[in-house]
């Protein structure tokens, strides 16, 4: 084994890479077998962490604009005091104009004024309104968080439980398929995994069966069987492109064509007899 283990992976025989590639191809099964023991939960998982991080980038979204209106506020009722504090010089101002000129450009400064005054309160209504609609806001999404945060633990446990039952089985397998692969031709190796990335089943190589692909169930022709069972070339299904081999190379024994037992016909003429 351990010269074998040395050996170029070009080198081999078609036998031994095809034998090695089903193989593998049966390490890789049951690690998707172990995956799919976990079913749903990894994506709800994910699900749920990706719900929760949006929801809390909308808070401090929402915790950053309500500051920014605050400050907003801030501003406004200093503009209102400066401004009163305006109006207040200006109306003291009138009692020693000399013309009507300066009577009334103090009186339209005071009536700026008066509408500035009014607009920033309106401003400042607008804005206490919005602070309170985001705080509300920001309480539903905080429940909405708890809510997630609650499901998640519980699905994060069920996960765990899962993947600590079958972590060793994986990791042994992994183990064992990442040695497997050093021992195949880097080409056919990347051509198998290209299949299994493109198949539903994530089967890669098939072995024949009833005169057909495993993997697609179309019919092989016998001259191209002949040639499978030859085990001279790697030879693929013409219709779903997945390496095929024979079954005595997968170590499954079929049942010979013939072998099967038929059902057996009941014979009218006898059974009319009898009721007769």
């Amino acid at each position: 084994m351990a010269r074998e283990s040395r050996k170029d992976p070009q080198d081999f025989s078609v036998e031994d890479k095809l034998k090695n590639l089903y193989q593998l191809q049966s390490m890789l099964s049951e690690i998707d077998r172990i995956k799919i023991l976990r079913g749903e939960l990894p994506l709800e998982v994910q699900d749920l962490e990706d719900e929760i991080e949006g929801l809390t980038t909308r808070i401090e979204k929402m915790q950053a604009d309500i500051a920014g209106l605050k400050e907003e506020m801030t501003r406004r009722r200093i503009s209102i005091q400066d401004n009163n504090a305006n109006i207040e010089r200006y109306t003291q101002q009138m009692d020693n104009v000399r013309n009507n000129r300066e009577y009334e450009n103090l009186t339209k400064e005071i009536e700026y004024l008066q509408l500035d005054d009014q607009l920033n309160e309106k401003k400042i209504r607008e804005a206490a309104d919005q602070i309170e609609r985001k705080q509300e806001e920001i309480r539903r999404c905080s429940d909405t968080v708890t809510e997630r945060r609650t499901d998640l633990d519980i699905k994060k446990s069920e996960l765990d439980e899962i993947i600590s039952e079958t972590r060793a089985e994986e990791e042994k397998l992994r183990e064992r398929s990442k040695n497997l692969e050093a021992t195949i031709d880097p080409r056919l190796l990347s051509a198998f995994k290209r299949i299994r990335r493109n198949s539903r089943n994530g089967l890669g190589v098939v072995y024949v069966q009833r005169d057909a692909c495993g993997g697609c169930f179309n019919k092989i022709p016998p001259q191209r069987q002949l040639d499978i069972r030859m085990r001279k070339k790697i030879i693929v299904c013409e219709y779903c492109g997945r390496i095929m081999i024979d079954p005595e190379l997968a170590g499954v024994q079929l049942t010979p064509k013939g072998a099967e037992e038929k059902p057996k016909r009941r014979r009218r003429k006898t059974a009319e007899k009898k009721e007769d």
